[in-house]
C-alpha cells in the first residue's frame, strides 16, 4: 500500500548549493522531514548542474521520509542564458531588451519538452515564445 501524503513542496534551488539555510530549512523543517538528508542527496543529483537553478518538488510522506523530482531548469533562465542576458524588461511590451530565433527557441523547447503541457515540438515553441515575449525579448525570424 502507498505511503500517506503529508506535503507536497515546489522549491527553486541552486543546483549542488542546497543548504538547511531557508528556503530549504524552512520549508522541510515544517514538515519534520529530515533537512541534512535531503541537502545531500539533493546535491549528489545536481552537482553536474552548478550555477543552474534547479526546481525540485519534493513529496513529504506521514513517516517523516520524502522523496524528490529534480525538474528542467525555467524557460526564463535559459532564455536568459541563451542570448546572454542579464535580466528581463521590466516594461515587456515597451522596453525590448533582446532577440532571440525560431531556432533558438525550439532547442529550449526540447530541453523543456518533458516539463511542459504540450504534445509536439510546435506547441512547445509556442510556451517558449511566449515566455521570451513576457521578458521583453522579441522573437525573429
Amino acid at each position: 500500500m502507498a505511503k500517506a501524503v503529508k506535503a507536497l513542496i515546489k522549491l527553486q534551488i541552486p543546483g549542488g548549493g542546497a543548504t538547511p539555510a531557508p528556503p530549504v530549512g524552512s520549508a522541510l523543517g515544517q514538515q519534520g522531514a529530515n533537512i541534512m538528508e535531503f541537502c545531500k542527496q539533493f546535491n549528489a543529483k545536481t552537482s553536474s548542474r552548478k550555477g543552474e537553478t534547479v526546481p525540485v518538488i519534493i513529496t513529504v510522506y506521514v513517516d517523516r521520509s520524502f522523496t524528490f523530482v529534480i525538474k528542467t531548469p525555467p524557460a526564463s533562465e535559459l532564455i536568459r542564458k541563451k542570448i546572454n542576458l542579464s535580466k528581463g524588461s521590466s516594461r515587456p511590451n515597451t522596453d525590448k531588451v533582446g532577440r532571440i530565433s525560431w531556432k533558438d527557441i525550439e532547442e529550449i523547447a526540447k530541453i523543456k519538452m518533458p516539463d511542459l503541457n504540450a504534445v509536439t515540438i510546435e506547441q512547445a515553441k509556442k510556451i517558449i515564445a511566449g515566455s521570451a515575449r513576457s521578458m521583453g525579448v522579441d522573437v525573429i525570424d
